[in-house]
């Protein structure tokens, strides 16, 4: 199967698992509850994306968080320090990000997904924003990757690349999901 087909049947999924409404971040917050205080990002849901808001809420309130901003095609994304309740604007692609702040850098990245299988991989929308943003950070620092879906998004059959990186950890609704 290609990406193209692969990301056509995944959206069908999510956007099932979106629409049935039983989505929540419980398992989400757990995780992060074991890294207080690390800095990290996580993004603001998009159409039938999982919302990781709750967790990246409690985790605020005991180090900073981030959210992604899109600098152009074919660039790695940057973050900026996001706040509860802080003033909000649409971003490239309508991605709502932070009206001003300071820039930082995540040791914790919560991504996104169109799919994603035990082993770590993950389909995303095809643009690599995410996967240069992995490969850069991971040649500085340690940085973990949290796929965060639904777990009607799993796929066992991902046509994945070489410079797809890998997810550390995947979390549903459901539960963890541990490569």
């Amino acid at each position: 199967m290609d990406k193209s087909a692969a990301r056509q049947a995944a959206f069908a999924r999510r956007k099932a698992a979106h629409q049935a409404g039983a989505a929540t971040a419980g398992y989400l917050s757990e995780v992060l509850a074991g890294y207080r205080g690390v800095p990290l990002s996580g993004y603001m849901a998009m159409r039938t994306e999982i919302d990781p808001t709750p967790a990246m809420e409690e985790a605020a309130a005991h180090g900073p968080v981030g959210v992604p901003v899109i600098m152009g095609k074919g660039q790695p994304l940057q973050f900026r320090l996001w706040e509860p309740d802080c003033e909000m604007i649409d971003g490239e692609f309508g991605a709502r990000i932070p009206a001003k702040g300071d820039w930082m850098t995540p040791q914790i990245v919560i991504v996104p997904l169109v799919a994603f299988d035990r082993r770590g991989g993950r389909l995303g929308y095809g643009g690599g924003f995410y996967d240069r943003t992995l490969e850069k950070l991971r040649a500085v620092q340690p940085t973990m990757a949290i796929g965060f879906a639904y777990a009607e998004q799993e796929d066992d059959e991902l046509p994945l690349e070489p410079t797809d990186q890998p997810l550390d950890l995947i979390v549903t609704e459901q539960g963890i999901v541990t490569p």
